[in-house]
């Protein structure tokens, strides 16, 4: 028996729930103005088409290299190209509830390009660099409300100074294509520690499915694709304390100092146990957070703590019984049992003083533009206060390995059922299927009855081809 370390220092994606959609419900699936159209349409039919043709043009020989050097020298400069498309289809059934759903059955397809470039310039210092297109294709009606928690997000994203995110051209609700600038910063590495100036991914937890300190671009448990977080305008600098700790200050980056943040964090381990204090300025909060995790008995643990002074009431109040110090908390184990090739077993509780108490409030509490605005944000990544899941894991042989999770609202008893199985048919293509069923009081009236209960029932598919 063996344990499984996890952790989310990685690059993700951003997170959005499907009530997004009720909050835009008047903008298109960017949440911007309904303009005239800017493009010309492209039809659904053409979707086969421009897949094969992606697919063919990113297609390499098996044993590849991912990244394309572009050059080299013996001083040890380099320059990399990486190259990802990536094609997702996602069908969803939702509940049968004309006035949150009025098209039923709902199509959204999502083509992603994305080109990274990575510099060397030396031993002390190199860069990236990541631009990438979307289009995306929606049948009608669908807008983001059935499709936000499990799709990417295409909403504008906060703490940066500047989107850098263009729109090529989009046809009402139905297609958008887009550009953007997700990467480019470059990093220091002097002997003292390190150093990291631009648009960057900042992950700060442990968490897997959720996160209680994860605060830029986090994603919502029922994300599938957490490949590449969004990146954010920072800059970070590491200072070595000794050969197990270090002193970071973090500096985020909106477009007024009440949308930035300014964060010290300090972190080390000793033996099996490593962990983080984290303390500043969130937006208008002030933030306390710890993070640990360790090795007890071959099992993985780990849990974040988060406190928040918030300057905005809490209506269903808060655990500390005021209405505006916040906690967040995350506890998680995971252990790998010795069954055939592994069987990890992880379970996850979050608690959030952030989501409501009561799903029929929610809708409510949306019209709050407090609450909408620590929505949208990612201050929390679930609609109510507790969360409970388990995923298993299990690795079937070299080129499929498959998860099952079980996500619930311990409180309504809601929740989700999500199998999903990998297959690397080459080393450079993989592909994806999900499947996700809710249950729980269904919507009635447009009125939210339970949290997983207006889940739509659906199918998640994704080719990736990498060069």
């Amino acid at each position: 028996m063996n344990f499984l370390h996890h952790g989310t220092y990685g690059t993700y994606t951003t997170h959005r729930t499907y009530l997004t959609g009720m909050m835009l419900s008047c903008n298109n699936a960017q949440g911007r103005p309904r303009q005239a159209e800017a493009c010309r349409w492209i039809s659904p039919r053409a979707d086969a088409r421009i897949i094969v043709v992606l697919l063919l043009c990113l297609h390499v020989p098996n044993g590849s290299s991912f990244a394309v050097e572009l050059w080299s020298d013996d001083e040890g400069h380099q320059g990399t190209l990486d190259v990802a498309g990536k094609i997702t289809s996602l069908t969803s059934d939702p509940p049968d509830d004309p006035m949150l759903y009025p098209e039923g059955t709902t199509q959204t397809t999502l083509a992603r390009l994305r080109l990274g470039l990575n510099i060397k310039h030396s031993d002390e210092m190199d860069s990236q660099f990541a631009y990438e297109q979307r289009a995306r294709w929606t049948s009608d009606g669908v807008g983001v409300s059935a499709v936000g928690s499990l799709l990417p997000s295409g909403a504008e994203m906060p703490f940066r100074i500047t989107q850098l995110d263009w729109e090529i051209c989009e046809h009402n609700d139905d297609f958008a294509y887009r550009h953007e600038i997700d990467r480019a910063f470059v990093a220091f590495h002097p002997e003292w520690g390190e150093v990291s100036v631009g648009r960057q991914a900042i992950g700060l937890g442990r968490g897997v499915l959720f996160s209680a300190v994860d605060l830029f671009a986090p994603f919502s448990p029922l994300e599938v694709d957490r490949e590449w977080r969004r990146g954010v305008d920072a800059a970070r600098a590491e200072y070595r304390l000794s050969d197990t700790s270090s002193a970071e200050l973090i500096s985020v980056f909106g477009e007024t100092w009440e949308q930035s943040a300014v964060l010290g964090r300090i972190r080390g381990y000793a033996g099996d146990v490593d962990g983080s204090f984290i303390f500043g300025k969130y937006t208008e909060d002030f933030l306390v957070a710890g993070v640990v995790s360790a090795i007890v008995s071959e099992a993985e643990v780990h849990a974040e703590l988060a406190v928040f002074d918030t300057p905005d009431e809490h209506p269903d109040g808060t655990l500390w019984g005021g209405d505006d110090v916040v906690t967040k908390a995350v506890f998680g184990t995971s252990y790998t049992f010795d069954i055939g090739n592994g069987l990890t077993v992880l379970a996850e509780y979050h608690y959030s003083d952030f989501g409501v108490e009561d799903a029929e409030d929610a809708l409510a509490r949306l019209a709050n533009p407090d609450f909408q605005q620590r929505f949208l944000r990612g201050d929390t990544q679930i609609l109510g206060r507790q969360a409970l899941a388990t995923q298993l894991s299990y690795t079937f042989n070299d080129a499929l390995g498959g998860t099952f999770l079980v996500l619930t609202n311990p409180t309504d008893g809601s929740g989700v059922l999500s199998p999903s199985l990998r297959l690397d048919m080459a080393e450079n293509i993989t592909l994806i299927g999900s499947a996700f069923i809710g249950w729980g009081d269904e919507p009635s009236g447009g009125q939210l009855q339970s949290e997983y209960g207006a889940t739509a029932t659906s199918l998640f598919l994704q080719a990736n081809v990498y060069y």
